[in-house]
């Protein structure tokens, strides 16, 4: 029996007064495999990381972990439960040092108490080989972490997540806006996540960069899984213009569901 995914959406929706943000929406989240959501402005795909990463609650449907259904109460009980959330603009703690924001909460010490310290030259150690597990080097680890590039702030970010034994990651528009080069960093971060068997979501706005990294592709549109897809079925240049929804689209996730009828279970 193969085990089950880290996570699993089963119809789940979630309201904001008469409104579903997210309605119906079924998706497996597989370790090792990173999952690409796109979708326009108001599609859902912000709901959908508000609700794994504990801010926001479902109304209906259910949300499982490693097949067990779970809720979580605050985005401390998600990241407990082994779900690391990378935000666009909140990824590290801007004023502190690189060394600082890996460990921080898990601070390595020395010593015996009452006499226990903490042991900076360890942390120093720690955050420079997290971040060149992750394919970046020469970053000085006493430096504020808003000196750091953006790609370099969102490896930070994933660079703590896999120091802790994260289980799945998350990761809201994390190349938005970004240079090539700083897009690079973070894509080699998050294969890197994918090698070592996390669950990827990468929420994303650009369809050529998620086909380059991506192994699946989640279309949102209105709060409803519009489009179910994976890198056999679609190239850069057809995901480019499924983003523009309408009739393509409609008309490719009916016919992957007559070819794949266990699509329509989930």
């Amino acid at each position: 029996m193969s085990a089950p995914p880290v996570l699993e959406l089963r119809g789940l929706t979630v309201r904001f007064g008469s409104v579903a943000a997210l309605h119906r929406v079924g998706v497996s989240l597989d370790g090792g495999r990173i999952t690409c959501v796109l979708g326009e402005n108001g599609s859902g795909k912000s709901t959908l990381v508000s609700v794994l990463s504990g801010l926001t609650p479902h109304d209906e449907g259910e949300l499982l972990l490693d097949g067990v259904p779970v809720r979580f109460g605050s985005p401390r009980a998600a990241r407990a439960a082994g779900i690391a959330t990378v935000w666009q603009d909140l990824a590290v703690a801007p004023l502190l040092s690189v060394w600082r924001n890996l460990v921080l909460g898990a601070e390595p010490t020395r010593g015996r108490w009452p006499l226990r310290r903490l042991d900076v030259g360890a942390a120093r150690e720690t955050a420079v080989r997290a971040l060149e597990r992750v394919g970046v080097t020469g970053v000085d680890p006493d430096q504020p972490a808003n000196s750091l590039r953006a790609g370099e702030r969102q490896s930070l970010a994933i660079a703590r997540a896999l120091h802790f034994g994260a289980r799945a990651l998350v990761l809201d528009e994390p190349t938005a806006p970004m240079t090539i080069a700083q897009q690079t960093l973070v894509g080699q971060a998050v294969l890197r996540a994918r090698a070592e068997g996390l669950a990827v979501v990468l929420v994303t706005h650009n369809p050529r960069y998620a086909h380059l990294v991506g192994d699946r592709y989640l279309l949102l549109a209105r709060g409803q899984v519009a489009g179910d897809l994976t890198r056999a079925d679609v190239d850069s240049d057809d995901l480019t213009r499924l983003m523009a929804g309408g009739e393509e689209l409609t008309a490719l996730t009916t016919r992957l569901h007559e070819l794949h009828p266990e699509l329509g279970e989930r």
